[in-house]
Parts: structure tokens; C-alpha cells; sequence
């Protein structure tokens, strides 16, 4: 099974490449964030028109989550937290992998920038919360898989330069605990398990030549519950949808399940 997440920054604006990226790339569950759109305004015909079901968690011009589906996806949740910013940001299921009821999580973190604002602050509570949430998950269900943007560079191999990052919210230290907190719960960043020294990027900025000087971050993950490990068979970044006509500024990292 292939399960794909990517921020496509619009799920309207970018429905061509969207659909280009299916027909040749052909995944099971695209994990979809920053779909900037309400459920009503949603592309629902153009996905089934391709064979897939859409499970939407939508807001008006910002945020936004979604599932992709040519699986059944079970248990769909969109109140898996509680934002006191009545914000988008996470949509959950359950699949079925290998008679494995697996938890499927999505989500869209906070960005956290400006770090003096409470945008800041409202990115920190909110992970405080997703992470005690996690917690209480994992109680009754330990087969978890967490896909998204966490907005979250993790370390100084993950960002093209780590010093101009120092005092930002993606990279700032206390950002980095949780995430290392989050993964200290039970889970793998599965890029980095099977990659421990390659640089690679799932996000450049659309300005000052970002993505033709390769000035990336990689911010986008899949965080796997240890239990799960045997049955991953590899984890990709694929760079080609970032060099496409009107691309999002992230491309998709896909999961192959085995």
C-alpha cells in the first residue's frame, strides 16, 4: 500500500497537478494538507472521477486537511483535537493493513511564525495538546502511522542552513523537544531511519530562487509506531511535482506498506 502526504497549498489551485501526480504515481491514501478550501467547495467528482473517496476536514482560504482514498478508510474523525482556534488541522481514520486495524493520523502543525507573537504560542499549546492526545491513542490502538506537515525542521541536517533558522518557529529548540518528545512516545521518523545522512528537502520557499538553489527544509513527515517497522518497505521524496508548472512550494513524501 502506498500512503502519500503532501501540502499542496491549495487543492483547487493545484487540482491539475494533482491529478497528474495520480495518473502517474497511482497511491492508495493521499494525506492531503493546506487544502484552503471548505468541504463544500471541496473537488469531490474530480477524485472519484479517478477512483478515489475524499474525506475532507475543510476551512475557508486557510488550512485544511483531506484524505484520498482508494481504500476504505473507517472511523473518519475531524474533532480528534480540540483547537481553541476552531482551526483545520487534523482529520483521522483507521485502515486496514495486513489484519492490522491501523490508526491513520493527519495533520497540518502550526507554523509559529513570528516566535514574539502569540502564533508562537499558539503552536506550542497546540502540539502540547496533539502530543497528550497521542498518549491517550496509543492506549487504545499502538499501531499509529502520523503523516503531515509539521512545520518542524528536525535537526541541522534537515535545512539548508541551520544558523538562519536558529530563532525561527520551525526550528526554534523548544520546537524540536516536542517533536522529539512526540517520537519519544513510541515512533520512528521513517525518512530518517532509512536515510541517517542524506540530505533531502520537502519544502522550498517560492521566493529568491529557493527551489532552483535547492534552499530547502524538510518539515514533512511519517512518524511510524515502532511496532510497525517491519512493515515498511521504503520511504520517498519526490521532487517532481515541485518542479511543475504552478506547484506548491512542498512535494509528497510517499510510504510503500508491505
Amino acid at each position: 500500500m502506498k500512503i502519500v502526504s503532501w501540502n499542496v497549498n491549495s487543492v483547487r489551485a493545484r487540482i491539475e497537478n494533482i491529478i497528474k501526480y495520480i495518473k502517474v504515481n497511482d497511491p492508495d491514501i493521499l494525506c492531503l494538507q493546506e487544502i484552503k478550501t471548505q468541504k463544500e467547495n471541496f473537488p469531490f467528482i474530480k477524485f472519484e472521477e479517478l477512483g478515489y473517496n475524499s474525506y475532507v476536514n475543510g476551512q475557508k482560504s486557510y488550512n485544511g486537511v483531506a484524505f484520498i482514498s482508494k481504500v476504505k478508510i473507517d472511523k473518519i474523525n475531524i474533532d480528534f483535537l480540540k483547537d481553541p482556534k476552531k482551526q483545520s488541522r487534523i482529520i483521522t481514520g483507521q485502515i486496514m493493513i495486513n489484519k492490522k486495524k491501523i490508526s491513520l493520523i493527519n495533520i497540518y502543525v502550526p507554523n509559529g511564525n513570528p516566535i514574539e507573537t502569540e502564533k508562537y504560542d499558539y503552536k506550542e499549546k497546540w502540539l502540547q495538546s496533539f502530543i497528550k492526545k497521542i498518549k491517550k491513542e496509543l492506549d487504545l490502538n499502538s499501531n499509529i502511522i502520523i503523516s503531515g506537515d509539521f512545520n518542524i525542521i528536525p535537526d541541522e541536517i534537515d535545512v539548508y542552513d541551520s544558523k538562519r533558522y536558529e530563532n525561527d518557529a520551525l526550528f526554534k529548540l523548544q520546537i524540536r523537544k516536542k517533536y522529539r518528545e512526540l517520537i519519544n512516545l513510541g515512533f520512528v521518523d521513517i525518512y530518517r531511519h532509512f536515510n541517517k545522512t542524506k540530505i533531502e528537502y520537502t519544502f522550498w520557499d517560492y521566493f529568491a530562487g529557493s527551489w532552483q538553489k535547492d534552499h530547502g527544509m524538510r518539515i514533512d513527515h511519517f512518524l511510524i509506531s515502532h511496532n510497525l517497522l517491519e512493515c515498511v518497505d521504503s520511504i520517498n521524496i519526490n521532487r517532481k511535482p515541485r518542479s511543475e508548472v504552478k506547484p506548491s512550494d512542498h512535494t509528497p513524501i510517499e510510504l510503500l506498506i508491505i
